[in-house]
């Protein structure tokens, strides 16, 4: 998809054809964000634990772009001190895009991880003249979590305190606690961002791309496709119990996704900002009824009663005017982001 990109007559904040740092490669939404930098014109370095596991990344880019525009750095534990130390050297930029997704419970293990892992990332970053801009993956819930039937408005001056408060409660440390530590590891950390940009005034602009429930192209077999994976499993298995888990919320395509996170990297315009990547709201039954219309031969679960809407009101459009500017018609609905993930 055309980028508008030409070096000859835009200025770009960071060059075309430099090295940008993806953390998290294998991940849906990482390896999403490095192929579109690699359809920019960029080459990409990209951190993950296990180069074996990272073979297949290397391979599909390799084969689309050549091998020179594309290689992997080993990060074991992003939470070390001086972690991305190696890895940001030479590069322009980093999208920082790697998180604990293990869903754990437990607050002083998954909240001070996920904010090292950021800090360390930004330290490094910052001791590099040559990275002129930094791009945070937070999340939706670094906001608010979804509130079925509620009338209520998202902005990006909020932030999501009430899950931050449940996160840190008096233990016991119960299972039912895991999602109220993801959304306060995502909302403590991108605070953590803010505040070292604030003191340290290190040499590279900050953006934060906060995306909701995220669907679409899972780019290999060998990839579980995270949120996509989830909604895979009602079209290969019929089932849409852990799908169903989470509420009725906003969606967004992680096409969608990975362009705002470019545009954050590259567009001298957008300096300091928190980017919503919100599409369109949905819930479960919406799902389903695409589904039925995509694959009429296939058996899926009636309707579920009583689910609600997401009521929330906010303003997407400066997310939407950053992906026309760069080649994308607007947000991708909800039809073609199911049709992208499962592959129909």
């Amino acid at each position: 998809m055309n980028y508008n990109l030409d070096d000859n007559t835009a200025e770009h904040a960071i060059p075309i054809g430099s090295l940008v740092l993806v953390t998290g490669i294998t991940g849906f939404i990482a390896s999403h964000v490095a192929d579109q930098l690699l359809q920019a014109g960029y080459r990409v370095r990209g951190t993950t634990r296990d180069e074996d596991k990272a073979k297949w990344v290397k391979e599909l880019f390799a084969s689309k772009y050549g091998e020179e525009k594309i290689e992997t750095a080993i990060v074991l534990d992003m939470a070390e001190p001086g972690a991305f130390d190696q890895a940001c050297e030479g590069v322009s930029g980093v999208a920082h895009v790697a998180s604990d997704m293990s869903f754990g419970s437990d607050p002083t293990i998954i909240i001070p991880a996920v904010i090292a892992g950021a800090l360390n990332a930004a330290s490094a970053a910052a001791a590099h003249p040559s990275v002129k801009r930094f791009v945070y993956t937070s999340s939706s819930t670094a906001i608010t979590s979804p509130k079925t039937n509620t009338e209520y408005t998202i902005s990006t001056d909020q932030w999501n305190d009430d899950d931050v408060a449940k996160a840190w409660a008096p233990p016991p440390y119960t299972q039912e606690r895991f999602y109220s530590v993801y959304c306060a590891g995502k909302t403590q950390a991108e605070q953590a961002m803010w505040g070292f940009v604030r003191e340290k005034k290190p040499g590279f602009v900050l953006n934060t791309v906060l995306p909701n429930y995220t669907m679409g192209t899972i780019l290999s077999e060998r990839q579980q496709g995270s949120t996509a994976g989830i909604l895979r499993k009602i079209y290969e298995t019929g089932s849409v119990e852990y799908f169903n888990s989470f509420p009725p919320q906003w969606m967004v395509n992680v096409g969608d996704t990975a362009r705002l996170h470019v545009a954050a990297l590259i567009d001298p315009e957008v300096r300091d900002q928190r980017i919503l990547a919100f599409a369109f709201p949905y819930n479960t039954n919406d799902v389903l009824g695409v589904l039925r219309k995509l694959c009429p031969g296939k058996d899926f679960p009636p309707d579920i009663e009583g689910l609600g809407r997401d009521l929330s009101r906010l303003d997407n459009r400066p997310g939407e005017k950053l992906l026309r500017k760069f080649g994308r018609e607007g947000w991708m609905g909800l039809e073609e982001s199911v049709r992208e993930n499962i592959g129909v």
